[in-house]
């Protein structure tokens, strides 16, 4: 059952995600009222976590039993004994699931309040601690080692230092102060530690701050799906055309067994240092990180010697991940989104320089995957239909795994057509509540069912490229 409200979305951006939902095609092959629940449904779990923790093993260092083994010792410390199951997707070898439990709903509140943002709220759903620069109220004689009541500013109102704030505030559970409050608001600028460590959770998830650097990697689980559809091979050359924070290129190293070369790109540089340094502590040698855009990683002079470099020649890579920026809006939980229309819809032009740049670097014979974590029909599989078109030397392929179900209609594709790609809806299930009473009478086959229909919203698509790119294609 929902503990939290829904998604707050622009009035315009929530009619514009409904047309997607509420679409002629989707109505004509159901009635509107099942498409209108279905996507009050969105709405509702949008603002929640999903069902499980998912973390992938670095099997470059380490095996998924051990991995496995390690993760039980932590996770008896971190919840005081309580005994959690930790899962091993059968589709997803290098993948483990642990439940979350709740929503817990009598945890008692505490006169004490602090008020974080909404994405700091939103990492605590999660299973995070309160950091200090998340905090943006504290009561006036808050001290470490007070008992603390932490809420979510999920409509941004309240004001940085604030002893007080009486507006919309959502209730994410308790902590222990860590640090005063002159320390948070008066202290030194660069106090950036825990200042809240989370004793009752209202979503008990566990916490990854420092746990088994270099053998786990916290990721959602259709993130972890997009690798293995790419199907790396050890020896061949691949580009993540747009690769921060380095998840994904990551697991497409481990899965080449770090034979072969993965080039990762991004064009913010500080990004770009976390994919090297996610590469370096997960002990893999075939990354090679550049600061650069992928709208320009095509090179159209070839007497240049960029020297293994970005731009690129034409038809240089064996296979191309291209997990596009895009407008985010199927990430959990989200309780609030603050983006106007024109933002959510800037990303379809950007998403398809970025193809066009794919398709001409990528060889004849070689996969590209493309993929988002949005719902958005435009940013999916309207994209799909657009690049079938423009791209005639490319033709749309099934998936293995197949865990996500299959495109949603009204971009004109065909039945078939729809049933090769993968669409992780929020909307497929009905919110649950989870305790330990209910994980122990529930069969592993039906978890197992919930981690993968209870998740982030995602979109994969897979293409073969079965002839030389030729002639440009239309970008329009």
């Amino acid at each position: 059952m929902s503990v939290f409200p829904k998604i707050s979305l622009r009035p315009e951006v929530e009619n514009y995600l409904k047309e997607s939902f509420v679409n002629k095609e989707v109505v004509s092959a159901s009635r509107k009222q099942e498409a209108e629940r279905k996507f009050e449904t969105l709405l509702t779990n949008l603002s929640h976590p999903p069902s499980f923790t998912t973390v992938r093993v670095n099997t470059h260092l380490a095996s998924v039993e051990r991995v496995k083994s390690l993760l039980h010792v932590e996770l008896q410390k971190q919840f005081n004994g309580l005994s959690v199951p930790i899962l091993q997707h059968p589709d997803l070898p290098d993948v483990l699931l642990i439940p979350v439990i709740g929503p817990r709903r009598n945890i008692k509140k505490q006169q004490c309040e602090a008020i974080v943002g909404a994405q700091c709220g939103n990492a605590v759903i999660r299973g995070a601690h309160v950091y200090v620069p998340g905090i943006v109220s504290a009561p006036k004689f808050m001290k470490a080692g007070d008992a603390v009541s932490v809420y979510s500013d999920i409509k941004g109102k309240c004001k940085k230092g604030a002893k007080e704030f009486d507006e919309i505030k959502i209730f994410l559970g308790n902590g222990i102060s860590e640090v005063s409050r002159k320390e948070i608001f008066n202290g030194l600028p660069d106090l950036r530690g825990i200042g809240i460590r989370m004793t009752e959770p209202v979503y008990l998830s566990p916490s990854f701050d420092s746990v088994l650097p270099g053998y786990v990697f916290l990721q959602n689980l259709p993130s972890a799906v997009v690798a293995h559809v790419l199907n790396p091979q050890p020896g061949e050359k691949i580009l993540d055309l747009c690769a921060a924070p380095g998840g994904k290129t990551t697991h497409i190293a481990a899965l080449m067994r770090d034979q072969g070369e993965v080039i990762a790109l991004d064009k913010i540089p500080s990004k770009v240092e976390k994919i090297k340094q996610n590469a370096s502590l997960l002990g893999l040698n075939s990354v090679r990180a550049f600061c650069f855009d992928g709208t320009k990683a095509l090179k159209l002079d070839i007497i240049d010697d960029t020297e293994g470099a970005p731009p690129f020649l034409p038809e240089s890579f064996d296979r191309i991940l291209l997990d596009a920026p895009c407008s985010g809006m199927g990430q959990r939980p989200n309780m609030a989104c603050t983006w106007t229309l024109k933002e959510v819809m800037s990303y379809q032009p950007l998403q398809r320089k970025l193809f066009h740049v794919a398709v001409e670097l990528l060889r004849p014979a070689g996969v590209l995957v493309y993929s988002t974590c949005t719902v958005t029909l435009a940013e999916n599989e309207e994209q799909v239909a657009w690049a079938l078109t423009a791209f005639p030397c490319l033709q749309l392929q099934a998936q293995e795994p197949r865990i996500g179900g299959e495109g949603m209609v009204g971009a004109g594709l065909s039945p078939e057509q729809l049933k090769q790609l993968q669409r992780f809806d929020p909307s497929a299930v009905l919110l649950q509540d989870m305790d330990t009473e209910s994980l122990r009478d529930s069969r592993r086959e039906d978890m197992i069912l919930l981690a993968n229909k209870d998740c982030i919203g995602f979109f994969i698509a897979k293409f073969l490229k079965c002839k030389s790119t030729g002639e440009k294609a239309s970008q329009k």
